[in-house]
């Protein structure tokens, strides 16, 4: 097309063209008439735009707006376990641990894995000389002494790993009553003081993992949304059941958690789809979903709670931490 040479700038044949400054008044219905230089009224809008929406969702995860979820009649002491590596264990502690000590609940968490990601995710700085959780199941340190407040998050604390407790599976053998170090570790400490303790538990079935079935009234088994992710379930599912057989008659599995969900794909569905028919109301409605956000808190010490409350990430774990308080309240009242 050819361009236009007038003089004035382009605009469209609806759009009126102001000379002046002077009070204009435009024809806006046949009701209504709109002098655009009359003092105008303060109006109260409520914006929807995406930036005021990821705000509200931010101050919703801290905690802002929100009476506060229930807490538990009792201490619930859960696990947080699967031999399979990357299912999201060490992230799904973390993140469910910090939302429900943003809403009012007492939390403590237990590294249990020597490759301590539970610790570097909530800040702890350890050096060779820090005490750990190794010191508490090998030479009886209290647990007291060794608990951490997590910088950032009220009534959140950590009793971190170092690389120290990657031989404790090989010292626990000649100890006494090996299986239940962790169990007298927690008799000793007042759990009357808590509402929850989350337990990392290491990608194996070792010794270390044992201990913590053994302490633990509960196992929350979070489950990566691709095919591998259930080769090896039944397995996990059987050494639950004979921990409870031998060991904890009080054991149950309570909760699974569908991580690194991608809705782009069907196999994801489809696996979403199988452990809601085996398990059904144990697994949580909230499917956590793969995010970029999450990969990248721990490497900045803290949870994609603090780092990123708004992310899609951050809002998944609230919402299946929110399940887990809920899931309390329903379960004392039956």
């Amino acid at each position: 097309m050819p361009h236009n040479q007038s003089d004035g700038p382009h605009v469209s044949r609806e759009t009126p063209q102001w000379a002046d400054h002077q009070s204009v008044t435009v024809d806006v219905s046949r009701e209504t008439e709109v002098d655009f230089m009359a003092p105008q009224v303060p109006v109260e809008v409520e914006f929807d735009t995406p930036i005021a929406r990821a705000a509200r969702v931010a101050m919703s995860v801290r905690g802002h707006g929100d009476d506060g979820w229930p807490r538990p009649e009792r201490c619930r002491v859960m696990s947080v376990a699967n031999q399979k590596g990357g299912v999201g264990k060490t992230t799904t502690t973390v993140n469910i641990a910090a939302s429900l000590a943003m809403h009012g609940n007492r939390v403590l968490v237990v590294d249990l894995d020597p490759q301590g990601n539970a610790s570097t995710a909530l800040g702890m700085e350890r050096g060779a000389e820090d005490r750990s959780i190794y010191h508490c199941l090998v030479e009886d340190e209290e647990m007291r002494n060794l608990a951490r407040p997590v910088p950032n998050i009220d009534n959140l604390w950590c009793v971190p790993a170092t690389i120290d407790l990657a031989g404790a599976e090989i010292e626990l053998v000649s100890l006494v009553a090996r299986e239940s170090r962790l169990k007298r570790a927690f008799a000793a400490y007042d759990t009357g003081e808590l509402d929850y303790i989350l337990i990392d538990c290491p990608p194996s079935l070792g010794l270390l993992t044992v201990n913590a079935m053994v302490a633990c009234d509960e196992v929350m088994i979070p489950i990566q949304c691709e095919y591998y992710a259930l080769e090896g379930l039944g397995q996990l599912l059987r050494n639950v059941e004979l921990v409870k057989s031998h060991l904890n008659p009080g054991l149950d599995i309570s909760t699974f958690v569908l991580t690194m969900y991608d809705g782009r794909t069907r196999l994801a569905s489809q696996v979403a789809d199988e452990v809601r028919g085996h398990f059904g109301d144990l697994v949580l409605k909230t499917l956590v979903p793969r995010s970029v956000r999450v990969s990248e808190a721990p490497s900045y010490g803290q949870s994609v709670m603090t780092y990123d409350p708004g992310s899609t990430g951050a809002v998944a774990y609230m919402e299946a931490a929110k399940e887990i308080a809920y899931q309390a309240r329903a379960s004392a009242g039956n």
